[in-house]
Parts: structure tokens; sequence; C-alpha cells
């Protein structure tokens, strides 16, 4: 939370600074680069490849083996994306042209100064694919507070730079903008650097060795090549969206905010729980224990929804006052918020497709079936580039958001079905009940929500920042309140456990 939260907060600085504007459509752009190569590369297929592998030396081999293959796993890494970040450094022009619009290659200064800042955001993808690899040991020795907050210093260091760096970029003839590239890759350094102390205090101590035949290194590298696909679906969808998007100035910006918006649930509960369900899964799998395998899977996806699904509904409701009261300051206009919310809502409609892909796709990985969200991941991909140029000449950017929901539901719905096959049952009849009594409870939640923010609006009236802030904690408030109320009285389990559990833990915190 603390990470998601300095996340937002951090938006909200960069749309204060700089609007949806050139430099900050440019600053999207760029980052758009390193992003997908970090989440295709690093984050995503590092982790379906390397915890399943780790879990599996820690479990059968000991402690001594597993830190030979982290070792091992580090130095091939560093020397791959290594590779990967001084090719595009050389190639940053041609990389930036082919990811946008004719529109925007032929403004000349935008066009350089998002070459500029892709340049220097770059190295991000070793430093964060460094992180991945050290997140993915610490989670599979029950590490996961300390990995899990490492994201929210490339927050801090980005929200410093902005206050601390930006004023005076312009004084020696520099873009601003730049100073905010420069936090971006420092942020990798940090987030690297939180995770270190914990990982020596378990024993663990880096050797730079590298031995290409070794059988742990190969089989990482080879369930991340099909991983880096398998889990591309998301990302690459971005992708079209951005190239798209650069047909309409502060298009950009609008959809970046939009998502990472609707990505704030995600990383609170669909990340968490996939980054706690991955390393069971994979112990299950190697004890042979597929009876437990379906209860694990079935048991973080039906937590998932119990979070998500009020998450999503929530968001469409309030879309416009959760932007104006997060964004709507500094050089972000009214039409800004006008924009970004309606992109809320349409990506929005997918929150519970991209939570699911986040559980079902590694879950493959640790069953040895790498293939499968590979071919799924393909036609995904193929399916979003379709509707999003189809919709983008009907709906414009919003079509944009729209087809990508679309194309994350339809990912997450192809691989359950074949997981369930896979494994002969998902316990689909518990699955089916808790989605019935969430979506009940859900739009219940939903109407009060619109209802009471409709009726404060005419008793406060107010345009003042405390004032919509008041009208939309009370609605939030009253809402959850009635969520609450109405899983206590359809009995869903999932609410009842994840309540129980939050007061177990401030009971303990507490003695």
């Amino acid at each position: 939370m603390a990470s998601r939260l300095l996340g937002l907060a951090r938006d909200q600085v960069l749309a204060s600074l700089f609007g949806a504007t050139a430099q900050m459509d440019a600053y999207y752009v760029a980052f758009r680069i390193p992003n997908l190569l970090r989440d295709l590369f690093a984050e995503g297929a590092m982790s379906a490849a390397f915890v399943p592998t780790f879990t599996r030396y820690l479990t059968t081999a000991g402690k001594t083996s597993a830190w030979r293959l982290t070792n091992l796993v580090i130095t091939a890494l560093a020397i791959i994306t290594g590779t990967l970040v001084l090719l595009g450094i050389v190639f940053a022009d041609p990389l930036v042209r082919l990811m946008t619009d004719s529109d925007y290659t032929n403004n000349v200064a935008k066009l350089t100064l998002t070459v500029e800042l892709a340049r220097v955001m770059l190295p991000t993808l070793t430093l964060i694919a460094l992180a991945a690899a050290l997140m993915g040991v610490l989670n599979s020795l029950h590490h996961f507070f300390i990995p899990a907050l490492s994201p929210a210093m490339f927050n801090v260091v980005t929200i410093v730079f902005a206050f601390a760096v930006v004023p005076f970029m312009g004084r020696v003839g520099i873009e601003p903008i730049v100073a905010i590239a420069i936090s971006t890759t420092l942020g990798g350094v940090a987030q690297l650097a939180l995770q270190w102390p914990t990982l020596r205090s378990e024993g663990f101590r880096y050797r730079p060795i590298i031995d290409w035949k070794d059988e742990g290194l190969r089989r990482v590298l080879v369930l991340m090549g099909p991983g880096t696909i398998g889990l591309a679906a998301t990302q690459v969808n971005l992708l079209v969206n951005t190239a798209l998007a650069t047909r309409q100035e502060g298009a950009v910006t609008w959809l970046q905010l939009a998502f990472r918006l609707m990505y704030f649930p995600i990383g609170l509960f669909g990340v968490s729980i996939a980054t706690a369900t991955l390393p069971a899964v994979s112990r299950h799998v190697t004890q042979n224990d597929s009876p437990a395998v379906r209860d694990t899977i079935a048991d973080g996806l039906s937590l998932m929804l119990m979070l998500n699904v009020p998450a999503t509904i929530g968001l469409v409701v309030l879309a416009q006052p959760i932007v104006r009261v997060l964004f709507e300051h500094g050089r972000f206009t009214p039409a800004d918020t006008i924009a970004t919310a309606a992109a809320l809502q349409f990506y929005a409609i997918g929150l519970v497709g991209y939570s699911v892909v986040r559980i079902a796709s590694p879950t493959f990985y640790a069953l040895g079936r790498n293939r499968t969200p590979v071919t799924v991941s393909v036609i995904t991909v193929l399916v979003n580039a379709a509707l999003n140029i189809t919709l983008m000449n009907v709906m414009r950017y919003r079509g944009l958001a729209l087809g990508t929901s679309m194309a994350a539901l339809f990912n997450a719905i192809t691989l359950v079905v074949l997981l369930r096959s896979h494994l002969h049952g998902l316990n689909e009849r518990r699955l089916l009940g808790a989605l019935a009594r969430i979506g009940i409870a859900s739009a219940l939640m939903g109407a009060t929500a619109f209802y009471v923010h409709e009726l404060l609006q005419g008793w406060l009236p107010s345009p003042a920042v405390a004032i919509q802030a008041l009208r939309l904690g009370i609605s939030i408030g009253l809402a959850v309140l009635v969520l609450a109320a109405s899983a206590w009285m359809l009995r869903i389990r999932e609410f009842n456990e994840g309540v129980a559990m939050v007061v177990r833990r401030f009971r303990r915190t507490s003695r």
C-alpha cells in the first residue's frame, strides 16, 4: 500500500508540474521503451521462470545450491540486459519512431526530447531485472514486505527530484522533464539497494560467476524465453495504445494516468495475491500434490475477485470525482480531468482480467506448460490490436482503453478455461458462487457510492479541493460499509476471511 500510495503521489506531482503537455507525453512515450522491456523480460518472465526453479533447488538441494543458482542468474541477467540497454541507447531514435504516429515524429523538437529521455531511462531495465531476481528469491524465502515495498523507492526518488531538481533545470538550459528521467534510473538503483540487506541476512553473498551450461540457469533462461511472450499481452497492448494515442496531443498522458489509477487496486491486491500464490503453487507442483494446487489457485482467484470486483465498480461510478480530486491541480485542467476519467472508466472494465492473468499465466510455468500462455498471449495481442484500431476510429483515445480491457478479459477467460482443463477442475462451483455473491454486494456498493455523491454535490456544492475530497471520502466510506454489510449477509467467505486476517494482524501488532 505504501508503494502504491507513493506511486499515486508521484503521478499527482507530475500532473501538477507538467499537465497533459508535450513534455509529459514525451516522458511517457520514452518510458514505455524500458518499461516494456522491464515487464516482458525482467519482472514478468523473471518471476515466472526463476521462482519455480529457485523453489525446486531450495526444496530438494538446500540453500547452497539455491545461492549458486542465484549468482548465476544475477550475472546472466546483468550481461543480457546490459547488452539490450546498449542496443537500446544506440537505436533509441528508430525505436521511438516505431512506437509513435507520423504526426508525432514530424515534430522534431518533441521527437528529439523523447529520444533523449529514452536513453537516460534505458539503464532502468538492468536495475529492475536484478531487483526482480532478488524479489523472487525473497518471496521464495517467505519475505514479502521488503520486496513489495522496494518499488516505493522509485517513487520517492522521483518525488524528491520533482521538488528539488526540476525547478533548477531550466536555469542551466535543460528541459525540466529530464530531471524526472534521471530520477527514474536512480529509482531503479534504490529499488535494488533496499532488498540487498534482507537477502544478505539470509546468508546470500554475491559471486560473479557464469556457466551457460549449468542446468538450473539453462532452465531459467529456457522458461524466460516463452515466458517473455506469455506474459507480454498487457504491455504489448499498452505499446499499441501508445503508438495510436500519439495521434492526439495529451492522449498519451490521459491514458497513462487512467491506467495507473486502474492499476492501483491491481498493485494492492492482484499482484500481491499472485506474488503469494506462485511460490505456494510451485511447492505443491514439486510435491506432486494436484488437489493442493487446485485449492491454492482457487483461493487466490476467489480472494482476487472479492477485492477487485468492488474496485471495478467503484472506479466506474466515481471516475470523475476521483480524477478531479487527485489530479486537477496546477497545469492539469478540467478538460484533462474529463478525458482521463473517461479513459479510466473503460480501463476499469478489464481490471479483473488483468488480475486473473497475474495468477493464471505464471501458474502454467510452474506446471511446466509454458507453451499455453505463449499461444494465448500472441492471440490476445492480435485481438487487442484489431479492437484498438477499430475502436480508435469510432471513440478516439477512449476506444484504446476499451479495446485493451476487452483483450484483457479475453486473455483471462482463455487462460482460466485452459487451466481448468489441465487441472481437471478449479473448484468452479465455489468460484462461480463467490462471483455471484460478490457481484450482488458490489452492485449495492456502487449504487450507494453514486447516489451519495450526487446527494452531497447538492448539499456541498463548493468547488474547493477540501470539499471535493470530503464528498468523495464520505461516498467511498458509506459505500464500503454497504459492501461490508452485504458481504456479511451474503456470507461471502473471502470477505470474512480477509477481515479476520487483518484483525489477527492488528492484534499481534498491538501486543
